[in-house]
């Protein structure tokens, strides 16, 4: 009887203290991890693709491309570190409590450095658009370099500030050995919340309506300046499209960004303390780590030059000599 008792322990020489083995997961769960899992390749496969396409073509290396790098690279990272372990730490975690406090420093500062990759290239475009003449003066290359830098470097310090009692004492959350736990208590669930939430949400809404604001009036412009010259009516339809398609981009980019991050964020909205861990039910984790796998779509797949450089890639073109010159704009 003992023995049987102890089988279905994570750590069976330890019966009073170790955490039980989840059950076998059934047919529908299954599934789920199934298509978790090509979610992950999915994200691997996408990001890889911006990674290498920048990279490699010297035509791509501008600034605005350049964040999009920084930003693929923290989501490759989520769909090569972060959303596997949503699959595989269901299971008794075995790595030690170190393992475990590291685990989730690299957690929240991979995820943390995606937001704040999506609040630079928020601003870019809204210099780029807004501000077009002092667009090539006021972001260069350097300064772009640095940006990238300062936002992985924060990412650390803010989240090391934030996990500073679960990095010192690994371990002081879990009920029982064979679990990975951590526990962001009101305090710091309420910081969290309004840096990596609040204040990016707000950032990127703001400079987006703008962005929005000068589109439609350069579309309206533009259908004037065409009714006035060629005195036909179709450049209403024209202007009317124009319209139209940056409310559509703009609005996706917002809308995905909020769903993927808002479940994330409940417990701290509603005053909840935010309990962590990796064995728990993935979905609202991987909802939130799902919007990196829709980065590259909405960021990068809108690019013309990146389905050239696609088919560059998986036809083998890139192993060519002089393929970094190629012409993709």
């Amino acid at each position: 009887m003992e023995t049987l008792e102890g089988a279905e322990l994570c750590f069976p020489q330890l019966l009073n203290t170790s955490c039980r083995k989840p059950k076998p997961p059934d047919s529908e769960a299954l599934i789920i991890y199934i298509l978790m899992s090509l979610i992950a390749l999915l994200t691997v496969a996408l990001n890889l693709l911006v990674i290498i396409s920048i990279s490699h073509y010297r035509q791509l290396n501008t600034p605005t491309n350049l964040l999009l790098l920084s930003l693929a690279v923290s989501d490759l990272l989520v769909g090569l570190l972060l959303m596997p372990s949503q699959i595989v730490l269901e299971a008794c975690w075995f790595l030690g409590d170190f393992v475990c406090s590291l685990y989730y420093f690299v957690d929240f500062t991979i995820t943390s450095a995606s937001v704040g990759n999506m609040v630079l290239i928020s601003v870019d475009r809204y210099v780029a658009i807004c501000d077009p003449l002092c667009y090539p003066t006021k972001v260069i290359m350097k300064r772009v370099k640095i940006c990238i830098c300062l936002c992985w470097i924060y990412s650390a310090f803010y989240n090391g500030l934030i996990q500073k009692d679960h990095l010192t004492q690994p371990g002081r959350y879990k009920s029982c050995h064979g679990e990975c736990v951590i526990v962001v208590d009101y305090i710091s669930g309420a910081v969290d919340l309004v840096f990596t939430f609040i204040a990016p949400v707000t950032v990127i809404t703001v400079l987006y309506m703008r962005v929005f604001v000068v589109a439609v009036s350069q579309a309206r412009a533009m259908r004037s300046h065409i009714v006035s010259v060629t005195l036909q009516p179709s450049g209403t339809g024209t202007a009317k499209k124009s319209e139209l398609k940056a409310a559509r981009t703009l609005g996706i980019v917002i809308v995905v960004f909020l769903i993927c991050l808002f479940p994330y964020y409940y417990p701290s909205l509603t005053g909840q303390d935010t309990l962590i861990t990796a064995s728990s039910t993935a979905a609202v984790t991987y909802v939130f780590y799902f919007n990196s796998c829709l980065n590259p779509v909405i960021y990068a797949f809108f690019y013309p030059w990146f389905r050239k450089a696609i088919k560059h890639i998986v036809s083998l073109q890139i192993l060519k000599p002089d393929s970094c010159d190629a012409n993709l704009l």
